[in-house]
């Protein structure tokens, strides 16, 4: 059996390094840095992070920064974290050409995002987002061609 990477508390964690979507790659390779992970951020310092990760093309890092934030947030806002976190992982798929995989999450993260339209936290633009997950969810469910346009998390 071939032991698993381990981070300094014991849990499993994958040491490989990853290129700029996530993907693994050999162990010897030079990966893309990736955000360090377990990092508790303010709310506006996770969204500017996680935004500037989204500009750059790296959506994959993006939401490990999000989903930081998500595990973190206070119970009342920890579905707009998920979401948020969630349509970046659908940009990631879209990234990679998994179509499917990007209707999937884009649709489940505009879902988790779209009940706090009517008083977003943090400035988020939830219907900026909603919308424009539903419509790259829709072009993806329809096999047209993806625009990686990042979005705009706050308004």
């Amino acid at each position: 059996m071939t032991p698993r990477d381990r981070d300094a508390e014991g849990r499993a964690r994958n040491a490989r390094p990853r290129d700029a979507l996530g993907r693994p790659l050999p162990h010897d390779a030079v990966g893309e840095p990736r955000a360090p992970e377990g990092i508790v951020r303010e709310p506006l310092v996770a969204l500017a992070e996680a935004q500037s990760l989204l500009d750059a093309g790296r959506p994959f890092h993006a939401h490990e920064v999000l989903e930081d934030a998500w595990k973190t947030a206070v119970p009342e806002e920890r579905q707009l974290w998920r979401g948020l976190a969630q349509l970046a992982v659908g940009l990631t798929h879209a990234a990679r050409g998994n179509a499917r995989g990007a209707a999937t999450l884009l649709e489940r993260g505009a879902g988790n995002v779209a009940p706090y339209a009517t008083a977003p936290p943090h400035g988020v633009d939830v219907p900026g987002l909603t919308a424009w997950a539903r419509g790259l969810a829709a072009d993806a469910a329809a096999g047209r061609g993806l625009r990686l346009d990042p979005p705009s998390l706050r308004g």
